[in-house]
C-alpha cells in the first residue's frame, strides 16, 4: 500500500475520531427524553472496522494490513463500548419512562447499528487474518489466528444475538403505533427503519458465512428483499408527505422549531359590545357639541 492511501485510512480514522468525541460532549440532554439517537455522535468509530475489514481484502498480504486490522479492531472496539454505555441509558430509560413519542419512536431502531456494525466488522477482520500474520507472529502466526478467528465468531453470536433483540424490542414498540395510524404520522425520523437495518442484514450474511451456515444466509436474502421494500415504503411516504407539505415547510415537521421559521400571529378579534358603542356614540356627540360652541 503506497503512502497515499495509507495517508487517506488514518486521515479518516483521526476525523471519525475527533467526531465521535466532540459529538459525545455535547450531549445536553435528560434522561427522559432519551432515545438511541445519542449513539449517533459515536457512529463515525462503529464504521472504521467494516472500513477496514474491506481494506484488507483488497489489499495484498502484508504487515501493512495486520497494522490496518489492529487500528480497525481498536476504534470498533471503543465505538462499541461506548454505545454499550448508551445501551445501558436506554434500558434505564424503558424501564423507568414512557416508550418514547410517536413521531421519536423509530429512532429506537438505531440501538440495532453498533452492534450490526460490530460483528460485520470482527468476522471480516478475523477472516484476513490468516493471509496476513507471520510465521513467527505471537509465537506461532497460524496457530494465532486460528484461535482468533474461532474467538471471534462464537463472540459475534452474542452481539448478533444483541442486536436481534434490540430488533424485536423496536419492532414491538411501534405496535401501537400501527394500531393508531392516525397517531403516527411521517417523519423523516422513518428512515431509522432503513439504514440500522443495514447493519443487521450485513451482519446475518457475515455470521452466516462464518458458520458456513446456508440457512443463515437465507435469512439474509430474506431481510435484505424486505429492507428494500421497506426503502420503497418510506421513500413513497416522504414524497407523499412533501406534497401534502407535512415536512419541507415552514412550520410542518419534527423541526417546526428550528431554522428560524416563526409562524405569524393572528391578532384576535375584537367584538364591541352595546355599552361600547354607546360610549363611542356619546363622547362623538360631545366632541362635536365642544366644536360647535368653539365656531
Amino acid at each position: 500500500m503506497n503512502f497515499r492511501e495509507r495517508l487517506r485510512h488514518f486521515t479518516w480514522s483521526f476525523f471519525t475520531m475527533t467526531m465521535a468525541t466532540g459529538g459525545i460532549a455535547n450531549v445536553i440532554y435528560t434522561v427522559e427524553t432519551m432515545t438511541p439517537t445519542w449513539i449517533f455522535p459515536i457512529y463515525p468509530l462503529l464504521i472504521i472496522g467494516p472500513h477496514a475489514a474491506i481494506l484488507s481484502k483488497s489489499l495484498p498480504p502484508s504487515a501493512t494490513v495486520v497494522d490496518i486490522i489492529i487500528g480497525g479492531f481498536t476504534l470498533q472496539g471503543i465505538g462499541f463500548l461506548v454505545a454499550f454505555l448508551i445501551y445501558a441509558t436506554f434500558i434505564y430509560r424503558l424501564m423507568t419512562q414512557k416508550l418514547p413519542p410517536e413521531s421519536g419512536r423509530p429512532g429506537m431502531f438505531v440501538s440495532v447499528g453498533p452492534s450490526g456494525f460490530t460483528v460485520a466488522a470482527v468476522l471480516g477482520m478475523a477472516d484476513r487474518l490468516s493471509a496476513n500474520f507471520a510465521q513467527d507472529f505471537m509465537g506461532d502466526g497460524p496457530m494465532a489466528a486460528m484461535i482468533l478467528k474461532v474467538v471471534a465468531n462464537w463472540a459475534c453470536l452474542w452481539i448478533w444475538g444483541l442486536a436481534i433483540w434490540f430488533f424485536v424490542v423496536s419492532v414491538g414498540a411501534h405496535w401501537s403505533c400501527a394500531r393508531h395510524h392516525g397517531r403516527f404520522p411521517f417523519a423523516m425520523t422513518w428512515f431509522s427503519f432503513i439504514f440500522p437495518q443495514t447493519a443487521l442484514v450485513t451482519a446475518t450474511f457475515a455470521v452466516g458465512k462464518a458458520f458456513q451456515s446456508g440457512e443463515i444466509q437465507i435469512l439474509g436474502c430474506v431481510m435484505t428483499v424486505a429492507l428494500v421494500l421497506a426503502w420503497f415504503m418510506v421513500f413513497g411516504m416522504m414524497i407523499r408527505a412533501i406534497v401534502k407539505k407535512q415536512i419541507l415547510w415552514p412550520q410542518k415537521g419534527e423541526d417546526r422549531d428550528e431554522g428560524g421559521f416563526t409562524a405569524p400571529e393572528k391578532q384576535p378579534k375584537r367584538r364591541l359590545s352595546t355599552m361600547s358603542l354607546s360610549k363611542i356614540t356619546s363622547n362623538a356627540l360631545a366632541s362635536m357639541k365642544s366644536n360647535g360652541k368653539s365656531g
